[in-house]
């Protein structure tokens, strides 16, 4: 291999590392804090779900009623677990994916939020529910409590 073609390739991978590496430390340096209580299985399901694409999570087993109130996050918009990143409220079982990517685009808003508990989203998701899969939206909250659509999950038809 000529010198010219090896350290091309060597800039490549190197960019390519120093990439991965700085998406990875990105990941563990961001810290959420979720409210849940301290008995709730798929809120513990959610925690493990960020855990698992590379969030750090702490978790206070105390409700989340409170924590929703002084957030701002609108009542209508509830769920199960609030939690605090970036900024951001992030309401309910919204993936990990539309987390990183509100902390990556930064739009001016309180945060995200998939009311109630969609069977099939993060944390609702596991064996019992037989692979179903509920349609629903994951909403960009404005600090108004307007609401737009973040992202859609289209679900499927399967019933068990």
């Amino acid at each position: 291999m000529q010198r010219r073609q090896w350290l091309g390739m060597a800039a490549l991978m190197g960019m390519a590392a120093t990439a991965g590496f700085h998406r990875s430390a990105l990941s563990q340096a961001t810290t959420v804090q979720v409210w849940k209580d301290p008995n709730c299985g798929c809120c513990q399901l959610w925690v493990e779900h960020l855990q698992s694409h590379g969030f750090k999570v702490e978790v206070r087993d105390v409700g989340n009623t409170a924590a929703r109130k002084r957030l701002g996050m609108p009542d209508k918009l509830g769920s199960c677990h609030t939690a605090s990143v970036g900024g951001y409220v992030i309401e309910g079982h919204v993936p990990a994916a539309d987390i990183h990517r509100l902390l990556k685009e930064r739009p001016q808003a309180l945060g995200l939020s998939v009311p109630g508990m969609p069977i099939g989203s993060p944390g609702m998701d596991g064996p019992e529910y037989k692979g179903r899969k509920d349609a629903y939206d994951v909403l960009l909250v404005q600090k108004d409590g307007s609401t737009q659509s973040f992202q859609r999950y289209p679900g499927n038809k399967r019933m068990a």
